[in-house]
Formats: structure tokens, sequence, C-alpha cells
């Protein structure tokens, strides 16, 4: 029987929200993979750095994008034993500079993606998906990455449709 891991990174904090900063006690891609969860069974693991960006928005930003100029992989708090038990990974997170966070980079090159399908997810506010599929290919040498989900972080609470279409399309419901 195939397995489903949905895997996940999301930031809580001051957020940019339709328009305006908010501070979120939970971050936009984290309540889309809430509602996932509800329609999947599946596992689900949340990446966490383990020195977090900052609290403070434009800060936060800076950060990111001092470390996706470093090429940096930032140390993560903890990673699975394993995903050899999964045929399919849903990767959700945020746009941050047209892609993925690097701490998702972290996670993906931790584990051999060899045969697997990936459904990339990316929350952002217009930004759409940017190249981040194309940069999760080329770290998951053989794995099958198929077309995106964008949702917009103002709208994860309502995304539930959306990823419910997406998901069947894609064979996982």
């Amino acid at each position: 029987m195939a397995k489903t891991l949905i895997v996940f990174f999301s930031r809580a904090d001051e957020n940019y929200y339709a328009g305006a900063m908010r501070y979120v006690k939970v971050g936009n891609t984290e309540i889309v993979c809430g509602g996932m969860r509800e329609l999947l069974d599946a596992d689900m693991f949340k990446i966490e750095m383990q020195n977090p960006y900052s609290p403070v928005y434009m800060t936060c930003i800076e950060e990111a994008k001092k470390d996706l100029r470093a090429n940096a992989r930032p140390e993560l708090v903890s990673l699975p034993a394993s995903v050899d038990a999964y045929d399919t990974i849903v990767l959700a997170y945020p746009n941050y500079w047209g892609t993925v966070p690097m701490a998702v980079l972290t996670f993906l090159e931790a584990f051999d993606f060899s045969g697997k399908t990936i459904l990339p997810l990316c929350t952002n506010e217009g930004s759409g998906m940017g190249h981040s599929e194309r940069d999760i290919q080329r770290a998951c040498p053989g794995a099958a990455v198929r077309r995106g989900l964008s949702v917009t972080g103002s709208g994860a609470a309502d995304a539930k449709p959306a990823v419910r279409k997406w998901l069947s399309a894609n064979g996982v419901l």
C-alpha cells in the first residue's frame, strides 16, 4: 500500500499577510498542511531550524536572503530516521526569494528520493512557485517532481478545496 509523508517548513510570528504585517501563532504553510492532514491518511514531519530566523518579518527575509546567497544549509532540530517507507512526499513551504527555504534543502539533501513522487506546495502572497519546482528536482535526482500547488498564504485557512483537487489530480486521494 502506498504511503504518504507530508513534510513542511512554516513560519509563525510576524508575517506579510494580504499587503500588511500581521502576527500569527501558526504559519500559513502549517495551516494548509493541517487541513491536508484531514484529507489524507499520511504521516507529518515539520522541518525546524536549530537557529530559527528572527520573529521580525523584515529581519527574517534578510536572514533568508543571506542564506540563499551563501547557498547555506541551516542545521535542523531533527530529521526522520528514514523516508524509505514512503512513496509520495508532499513538500510544503513558503516562497523565500523565489524558491524553497534553505532549511528545506537541508532536509532534501539528507535522503535519497529516487523512485519517489514529490508534490510541492508553496505558500506565498503573490509570487507563486518561483523556481522552487526546478530546485527541488535538482536536489532530488531520480524523484518525480510533479507540478506544484501555489496557495496564497492569506487564504491558507480556505485552501482545502484547492488542495483536495490537487491531491486528487495527483492520485493521492
